[in-house]
């Protein structure tokens, strides 16, 4: 189902507005979730999740699949465990309109924004950003 329109987001009080969606990050193992807001990140090759959600989850962190992350900040050690990402009606409802099946996500310490990164998300879709009406549209690609 096609996201048109949707308005960029403030996310912190002073920052400028970004282009995210509503998502559930949710534990295939045990059933927990977490609703969120997920940055898209034209930048990040893999969608990643705060480290601080992984016990939140269920997850114990240092148990992931550990690998080293060349982010801005130079490079940290994220610690993927398997995740599913719903994206969730603009609404605010809880209708999925998208889902980055079950897959192993990297937890990143220090991170404060989910991301939706190029590899498991964009790759998927047509995005168009209006960075003067700040809007943005994703659909999936015609056949």
């Amino acid at each position: 189902m096609p996201i048109p329109q949707f308005p960029f987001t403030t996310y912190t009080p002073g920052a400028p507005p970004r282009a995210m969606l509503p998502v559930r990050i949710y534990n295939p193992d045990n059933g927990k979730f977490i609703d969120g807001l997920g940055l898209i990140d034209t930048g990040a090759d893999e969608c990643a999740i705060p480290a601080d959600y992984a016990p939140l989850l269920g997850h114990d962190l240092k148990k992931g699949r550990k690998k080293p992350v060349t982010t801005g900040g130079g490079v940290v050690f994220a610690f993927g465990h398997t995740t599913r990402i719903d994206i969730l009606d603009k609404r605010g409802t809880s209708k999925v309109l998208h889902t980055i099946p079950d897959a192993p996500i990297d937890f990143m310490p220090e991170l404060k924004t989910i991301l939706l990164g190029v590899n498991n998300f964009l790759s998927h879709f047509v995005l168009i950003v209006d960075y003067p009406r700040q809007q943005f549209s994703i659909k999936r690609p015609n056949p």
